[in-house]
């Protein structure tokens, strides 16, 4: 595994405030994740795991704090730099798939290639090789509504890694899924981040947590704990 930090994070704040509430969502938060790792972040809802997922994928920015993507101080980019960064470093992987209705399974899995400017040739290359990949190649013509939730979380994986991002985030990937079709993405996560690519997933299931190479828990904005399962 590689030894680069792609992500430092540094006494990172993220405070949400209405007229009545100030919410503390991440709090003075330190985390480092090397290139090459598959990290699995835990701990009860509202301690901060969505909020750090979404600055992590550069959706949204702290209030204070320093976060190095690739040694590149990123914590205040502007919209248009975050965007930019996004769509040709990471992939996105949701728990409810996130898929567009109106899109074939091809269509959908191409987006991220139309967006990044990919010639049409070479889209239905990747594409093809990305649904053959995740084994839903039999299914390109057919539309989110006839595939199973199993074979919705394949599209939206191979969605996720067309592009070859450097990072996938995946938000509870097995959250909507039984145990068995769980299991296939899980499978198809570890031999992603077997090929190169840096995982962050963020779970409440300790059995998916075990697919990872460390596990960072969380409580109350900061973290608690660290396991290093490798």
């Amino acid at each position: 595994m590689a030894t680069n930090n792609m992500i430092k994070i540094t006494d990172m704040e993220k405070i949400y405030r209405t007229e009545e509430v100030e919410t503390v969502a991440l709090n003075k938060l330190n985390i480092e994740v090397k290139e090459g790792e598959f990290v699995a972040v835990m701990g009860p809802s509202g301690c901060g795991k969505s909020t750090l997922l979404n600055i992590l994928g550069l959706l949204d920015d702290p209030d204070n704090g320093s976060f190095l993507f690739n040694q590149i101080e990123v914590a205040h980019f502007n919209e248009r730099k975050r965007a930019d960064l996004r769509k040709h470093n990471i992939g996105f992987v949701f728990q409810s798939f996130n898929l567009i209705d109106e899109l074939t399974v091809f269509e959908n899995v191409e987006l991220p290639l139309i967006y990044t400017g990919v010639k049409g040739p070479e889209r239905k290359k990747r594409v093809e090789e990305v649904l053959d990949k995740v084994q839903i190649m039999h299914r390109r013509n057919h539309y989110p509504q006839q595939l199973s939730g199993g074979q919705q979380q394949r599209v939206a994986v191979a969605r996720a890694v067309v592009n070859h991002p450097k990072l996938i985030l995946a938000d509870e990937p097995t959250g909507n899924l039984d145990s068995s079709n769980g299991n296939e993405v899980m499978q198809l996560l570890t031999e992603l981040n077997e090929h190169g690519t840096t995982i962050v997933m963020v779970t409440h299931s300790e059995h998916d947590a075990r697919y990872s190479h460390r596990i960072i828990r969380m409580l109350d904005g900061q973290t608690v704990t660290e396991n290093i399962l490798i």
